[in-house]
């Protein structure tokens, strides 16, 4: 086919070094001859980020090297499940960032980064209610930190700018699981190395299990019926280089393939074989900055029964899912024939990809009669916001240099700070003053839409949600309340979730003290 465009137990070092702020301790394949691709030059970097520049800004570029390697047998790599060691209550998690190599284009070599491996990480598994301790040993030369993105966790523990943790020491981060079933996942969260780091393999994917009705009725045997896809597209160039800033970016020949669980897709259609009827599929856009949309080949609908912040109220059957930079999904197939999903990559106002994809066909396997799905799957109370404290968080930019509530969060006493108690609830209009695309990101706590470029949010978008769009001189106003943790030295981060953005200033620091 043709395709288009308590007491401390805080983190604490084996070796007795510090870090800044704390005490640290990778069917079938079928080759796609019709592949092709599209290299739409977005804003080539942010500092052409005037309207008068946009146009200005996009080019068409000739297409690069194709990679035509995937899984020895052509099929999905699922990501190893870490598994966790448990004594005395709590379940270790043993990880360690590591360089190596990897053929993100075919047949050039990459200088990449991984937990555990070269590229990517494992997938975890949390149980809601389990203590669990992150032993991260950091193989890099140079700070790093490792933040549990959507997890709702002290700050201490967060994994953001203040946890950094140098070279050839080991974090040890430890909470209680208070969140539900939900997916999240795990990527670097320092000043000014996020996007490096994260776009050369630092990412894995998080899974939450609980023991709720709705969870016993899904499938959930992870690499049978319940399958990991992150997806990345990455600025590469024709050496192998991966890009991650606005110089990089304005490197000539870049190819922007896709990847899909470490897999380059743009010439290779994946295959998985189902065992089961029902399939789960959790779909993570862990790109630096291009926006993911999922479809089926056929045009017919998935079944979407999460958004990043667990369960929606009731199964959505829809055509598409839209993932901005570090959202997800989750959706459900009964596949009893075959069925070819499609990812459809929209450049966000960085210089990236463009293009349809068939990346991945599920064949039918298997022989078993799932039931219906449960007609409610989560009870979500909407907010009354009458009450609520109310601010407004501004997105803008001058030049390259990315701000909110006008200032660059370079440093952290160059950051905004938004300061707010423990119990408070709170409504915010989140104001994108440039013409950029944004991608919004509160650590902490989930938070509802209230409405999106003044209209009132319908469908999947009543979900939880802990990252979303904010287009070019658009608005959307959130709600939230803050629970269950307070610290007076302990920050969370409010961000723009477009990789290079965040690493260019658009980060403000959330201070949750005790009323």
């Amino acid at each position: 086919m043709t395709h288009t465009t308590e007491p401390d137990k805080g983190a604490h070092t084996r070796d007795g070094q510090e870090t800044k702020g704390e005490h640290t301790k990778e069917g079938r394949g079928r080759k796609k001859a019709l592949h092709r691709r599209k290299f739409l030059g977005g804003m080539a970097g942010v500092g052409l980020a005037s309207v008068g520049a946009a146009g200005a800004a996009f080019s068409l570029l000739t297409e690069g090297t194709r990679n035509k390697a995937a899984a020895a047998d052509g099929s999905l790599v699922i990501p190893d499940l870490l598994e966790g060691t448990a004594s005395d209550g709590t379940t270790t998690f043993t990880l360690a960032t590591q360089t190596g190599t990897t053929e993100v284009l075919s047949g050039v070599s990459s200088t990449t980064s991984g937990y555990n491996q070269s590229f990517l990480g494992p997938t975890l598994k949390w149980t809601k209610g389990d203590t669990v301790l992150l032993d991260i040993t950091n193989n890099l030369d140079e700070d790093t930190t490792v933040h549990f993105h959507g997890a709702h966790v002290p700050p201490k523990m967060d994994g953001g700018p203040q946890n950094a943790f140098s070279a050839g020491t080991t974090w040890e981060p430890t909470f209680e699981v208070l969140d539900e079933a939900k997916t999240l996942w795990y990527h670097p969260h320092a000043l000014g190395t996020t996007a490096k780091q994260a776009v050369h393999g630092l990412a894995g994917m998080i899974i939450v299990e609980d023991d709720s009705d709705t969870s016993a009725a899904l499938p959930g045997d992870y690499g049978v019926d319940d399958i990991p896809l992150i997806f990345q597209c990455l600025a590469v160039d024709s050496a192998g280089d991966i890009k991650y800033d606005q110089a990089g970016y304005l490197t000539s020949g870049l190819s922007f393939p896709v990847l899909v669980n470490g897999t380059n897709v743009d010439d290779t259609t994946l295959g998985f074989t189902a065992t089961k009827t029902r399939n789960r599929f959790r779909a993570l856009n862990a790109s630096p900055a291009d926006i993911i949309t999922i479809q089926r080949s056929d045009g017919g609908t998935l079944t979407q029964i999460a958004t990043e912040q667990g369960y929606l109220t009731e199964a959505a059957e829809v055509t598409t899912i839209r993932l901005v930079a570090g959202s997800r999904a989750e959706f459900v197939m009964d596949v009893t024939e075959d069925v070819t999903l499609q990812v459809v990559i929209t450049t966000g106002w960085i210089r990236g990809g463009s293009g349809t994809f068939d990346f991945l066909t599920v064949s039918a396997g298997g022989s078993d009669s799932p039931d219906d799905l449960p007609s409610t799957l989560n009870t979500i109370d909407r907010y009354d916001t009458t009450d609520f404290t109310a601010r407004t968080i501004t997105l803008s930019n001058t030049g390259a240099t990315m701000k909110i509530n006008g200032s660059a969060g370079l440093t952290m006493a160059s950051m905004a700070m938004i300061s707010t108690t423990l119990g408070a609830k709170e409504i915010w209009t989140i104001t994108n003053a440039s013409q950029l695309e944004h991608s919004f990101h509160l650590h902490d706590v989930p938070y509802q839409l209230i409405s999106v470029n003044g209209e009132d949010p319908t469908g999947v978008d009543l979900g939880w949600r802990d990252t979303y769009e904010v287009v070019g001189g658009g608005t959307i106003v959130i709600a939230m309340e803050f629970t269950d943790f307070a610290d007076d030295t302990y920050m969370y981060m409010l961000h723009c979730h477009l990789l290079q953005h965040e690493d260019e200033g658009m980060m403000a620091s959330l201070m949750v003290t005790e009323s």
